[in-house]
């Protein structure tokens, strides 16, 4: 695999035109300068967890014993509740009470970027090719920093769509969020239930 060919397939797990929904619902409440730093700051943080897990994941797991199907199911877990409160809108909004008024962390670093399938996929390609890690790490920046672009000009989206096809859209994310988030778990307890003896 190339280091193109990697950062294209790690573009399409990170799934930014997917997110844009979910990051321009959960965003919303916060001034538009304050939405760009938060915004900055979760992408980093995603980078980071991403990193950390193409070059220590396997090692962190394994201390932790823990599986890759359980991070799998936990995130699937997660994206779950937000796809159901996407669908039904509270009036407290999509993450509910948030400390300081703005998300840290959950859901936009983790799980949205930074989720099972790119924590997965990284992983994979530092275990199978450990002397390609500055390969995959250029592969990532690449995939990261498109992302990135795309994220930052979702404002745009919004005052080009206008709120009832955001509305819209945010609803129809919602219901494709519940069903990837349930294909997640059944992924993670199918891979689950292959690797157990005596089942």
């Amino acid at each position: 695999m190339t280091i193109l060919s990697a950062a294209l397939l790690l573009f399409l797990i990170l799934d930014p035109l997917g997110n844009i929904p979910v990051f321009l619902s959960v965003l919303k409440p916060l001034p538009p300068r304050r939405q760009r730093i938060v915004l900055a700051r979760e992408l980093l943080i995603a980078l980071v967890v991403l990193m950390g897990f193409l070059w220590a994941g396997k090692y962190a797991l394994e201390m932790m014993h823990l599986r890759q199907e359980s991070v799998a199911i936990a995130g699937g877990i997660v994206l779950f509740l937000i796809g159901i409160r996407m669908i039904f809108p509270r009036p407290e909004g999509l993450m509910g009470e948030l400390p300081g008024g703005e998300p840290f962390i959950v859901p936009l670093a983790i799980p949205l970027v930074a989720g099972p399938s790119g924590m997965a996929a990284v992983m994979l390609m530092g275990s199978n090719e450990p002397t390609r890690l500055a390969d995959w790490s250029l592969a990532l920046l690449l995939a990261w920093a498109a992302t990135a672009a795309i994220l930052f000009a979702a404002p745009l989206l919004y005052r080009l769509l206008g709120r009832s096809a955001l509305t819209a859209m945010e609803r129809l994310m919602g219901m494709l969020l519940v069903a990837i988030s349930v294909q997640m778990v059944l992924d993670g307890i199918g891979t689950y239930l292959q690797i157990q003896p005596n089942i």
